[in-house]
Order: structure tokens, then sequence, then C-alpha cells
């Protein structure tokens, strides 16, 4: 594996300061100007994705960089109640933004896993001349019955005793706004009419789409959906036997697929 250079950075908001880490490959490509930002899933944070955002700079050559949402890992405190209908767009346009520019990112490719790859649709839409590609992972863009089943279940699992501590590891005091902050978006009653296809008709930039066929908080309708709609050419693998985290599960295989999509990519600039 190449040698990778890891930076962490803070980032001020309007709301407060943002984690963010890049990792830059010592030997990078001639286009590794154009770095891969994650978005992370409801629960998660920078140190959730593990060793994934290194194997990922070493794989493609191309930066990478995570950040922890507001309200998140180890930045600051949300300043409130996320909206239902507005939370995934609003991150686009306002904290997202912010961290492009503080980190005087232009161009980039945009991955987001779970509601992190509605995040990253969003993102994509609103940066048509920006974004040179947008990779989504178990992405939810639509509210499914089986995705608020399963957020259901989840519910009653961090209600049994010692379940919260779990989240504390990595948010701190702030696990049980974290908590709330994705069952409460997701279970209110105006959720349920939800959905990203107004984002999805904008995206103009290639698309990669990776889901496991065994996914707890969303069916293969959602790859379906987002190869349908996108304006942009769309790439779309079903993992076998993978469930809501491919990048954990089958950290190879979808290594090697964003490295042939990639690519792609240079191909055809």
């Amino acid at each position: 594996m190449s040698e990778i250079l890891v930076h962490d950075h803070w980032v001020s908001t309007e709301h407060g300061k943002l984690f963010a880490r890049r990792w830059t490959p010592k030997a990078g490509r001639a286009s590794a100007s154009v770095p891969i930002i994650l978005l992370h899933d409801s629960l998660g944070c920078v140190a959730l994705w593990r060793d994934f955002p290194e194997h990922l700079a070493a794989a493609t050559g191309l930066e990478v960089i995570a950040y922890d949402r507001l309200g998140f890992g180890r930045s600051d405190h949300h300043y409130g109640a996320l909206s239902p209908l507005h939370f995934i767009r609003d991150e686009a346009q306002g904290d997202f933004r912010a961290l492009r520019e503080a980190l005087a990112v232009e161009r980039f490719i945009v991955f987001g896993h779970s509601v992190g790859g509605g995040m990253a649709v969003a993102c994509a839409a609103g940066t048509t001349s920006t974004c040179v590609g947008l990779i989504t992972e178990s992405a939810q863009v639509f509210a499914e019955d089986r995705t608020l089943h399963g957020i259901r279940e989840a519910k009653r699992n961090f209600a049994e005793p010692g379940q919260l501590q779990r989240l504390e590891k990595y948010h701190g005091e702030k696990s049980t706004w974290v908590l709330h902050a994705w069952i409460d978006s997701w279970l209110a009653p105006t959720f349920t009419a939800w959905n990203l296809d107004a984002d999805l008709r904008r995206v103009r930039c290639p698309v990669l789409i990776l889901h496991g066929d065994d996914d707890e908080y969303g069916s293969t309708r959602h790859l379906r959906r987002i190869a349908e709609l996108v304006a942009g050419p769309a790439t779309q693998h079903i993992l076998e036997g993978c469930g809501h985290v491919p990048h954990r599960e089958q950290e190879g295989t979808v290594l090697a697929r964003i490295q042939a999509w990639i690519a792609t990519l240079d191909a055809t600039s």
C-alpha cells in the first residue's frame, strides 16, 4: 500500500465547528486535485469509516476527505432538531459547502453511505459544474417500508440497557441527540412522502450505485430508482450476500468497483 498522509482540520460554520480528516497519497495521481468526499450514515462519523478512507485513497490514488456532520463525532453540538423533510438538502446546501470552501475544494467526487448517499445525491444535484462523479452506497432515496421497519427495530434495540453506550464511544454526550436525529426524522408522519426524485433528475455527472441484496435498511428498488432518474450515465452493482455496510462487509469488492469506475471517468474526461 502506498504511503498515505493524514491531516485533521476544523471547519468553522455558522452554527459551530466541523471536524474533518483528509487522506492524501504521497505519490498521488495527476488528477489528485479532484478528491473523494465521504458522507457518513445516520449514526456514523469519521471514526466509524475505520480504515476504509485510507484504503480508498491507496486504491484510487486520489485524496479522500471525510467529516463529521454537525452534532456527530468530534464536531460541535447541533443547534436543534433536524427538519425531517429538509435535513438532507440542508446538509448539501450548508455544511458541505462550508467544508469545500474551507478546504479550497472545487471539483470533486462525492461518496455517500446510507442517508449520506441521499445527501450525496443532493450535493451532486446542486453542484453540476463542479461535481465530476457521484457514488452511492446503500443509499435511500425515498421512504420505503423496509427502511422504516428497520429503524423501528433499531429503536426497540436501542431501548435495551447498555445499547446507547455503543454510540457514546464515537459521539460522547451527543449520543442521545444522534439517535433521536435518526429515529425521529425518519419516523415522522410527514416523512412517508419524502423522496429525492427532483434531485436525482438534476444529477448530470457519472454515477456509481452500490447496493447489497441483503440490505436491511433498503431494497434494491433504491438502486433502480437512482439509475432510472439521473441524467448522467449510471453504473449499478448489486452485491450478493451483502447487507447495509458494503465498504465493511465486502471492502475488496467495493474498492475494485470504485477503482474500475474512476478509470472510466479518466477515459471520458
